[in-house]
């Protein structure tokens, strides 16, 4: 009978040193990945806009997932931990990251570097009830500025001097090549815009939303802001019956029948309105606060500003 051979003792010698190996080089791989220089950005939009800026000059992590709600997102202790670890953080602020802005402060007192993008884009303030602002919040400054392309504009440059100013290891020439390129493509979204909303009439041209989202919009391409079933800034404030017998009777008022709501947000609320003003309300889905998935209509800034220009018109027109 044959007695089976034992492993040679050399390569059972080699086995540890193998293995070793192989640790050793998976630990350089993780200490590349933990050199690479960090930006990390609290919403989605505002992460595509640092994404064109950056290019891969640095590794940019967004926080908020596609079709979440900016005024509700939360973070895990994870995403915590890598707000602190960044070498710069990127936010749109005037509170509309409401749980998120915490981390924020605490990331600056560690020594980050942040930016508050909103307040740096010449930001409006909301509007008295009479042009149909929300009450509570009338004259504190409105964060969704991204609704008008050419503050994005002024954000996707300021952010591009940030990343030269404060993250080491990048390189300037191609962040400036990346911004001006991306600033040509913003260019282009607003003039294709203006000749879009050419095509609606100016009595035509009034908005009821969801909650108050579009007053960038409305201030750069001249529209009027009727209202909004929720009377607010964020999705976390509620509609009161007399908030929306007010809003009922200022849409038969000015002959509105389109109320426009965010596609990441129920629309039970706009729902209501079909009761108050009959079958001939139309609902029309919008992108307004939040980015989808690749592939879903609204998977880049861009996408998602040329789906809602087209939704609009469409609404407003009636097409």
């Amino acid at each position: 009978m044959t007695t089976p051979k034992r492993p040679l003792p050399r390569l059972r010698h080699l086995l540890p040193a193998l293995l070793a190996l192989v640790l050793a080089a998976a630990a350089t791989a993780c200490a590349s990945t933990d050199d690479r220089p960090r930006v990390v950005v609290t919403t989605n939009i505002l992460g595509d806009i640092t994404r064109e800026t950056v290019g891969d000059e640095a590794e940019v992590t967004v926080l908020m997932k596609p079709n979440a709600d900016p005024h509700s997102f939360g973070l895990s202790a994870v995403q915590a931990a890598e707000l602190e670890r960044a070498d710069l953080v990127v936010f749109n602020g005037l509170g509309l990251e409401e749980n998120v802005l915490r981390h924020v402060d605490a990331a600056r007192e560690s020594g980050v570097a942040t930016f508050e993008a909103g307040k740096a884009v010449d930001p409006l303030t909301f509007q008295v009830h009479d042009e149909g602002g929300p009450k509570e919040e009338a004259g504190q400054p409105d964060p969704h500025f991204w609704t008008d392309p050419d503050r994005v504009r002024k954000a996707a440059g300021l952010i591009a001097d940030q990343v030269i100013e404060h993250v080491d290891g990048v390189d300037e020439k191609t962040i400036r090549a990346n911004a001006d390129r991306y600033d040509e493509q913003l260019a282009g979204l607003t003039t294709w815009m203006e000749k879009s909303f050419d095509h609606i009439p100016e009595e035509k041209r009034a908005l009821v939303t969801n909650h108050h989202v579009f007053g960038y919009l409305a201030d750069r391409f001249g529209f009027r802001v009727i209202g909004a079933v929720i009377p607010s800034g964020t999705t976390l404030a509620s509609p009161s019956s007399s908030d929306l017998r007010s809003l009922t009777e200022a849409m038969r008022e000015a002959g509105v029948r389109t109320v426009f709501a965010d596609s990441s947000q129920p629309k039970r609320l706009a729902e209501v309105l079909r009761t108050e003003l009959g079958d001939q309300v139309r609902v029309v889905e919008l992108h307004s606060e939040s980015l989808t998935d690749k592939g879903e209509g609204a998977g880049t800034y861009l996408q998602m500003m040329r789906a809602n220009t087209t939704a609009m018109t469409d609404g407003l027109t009636g097409d």
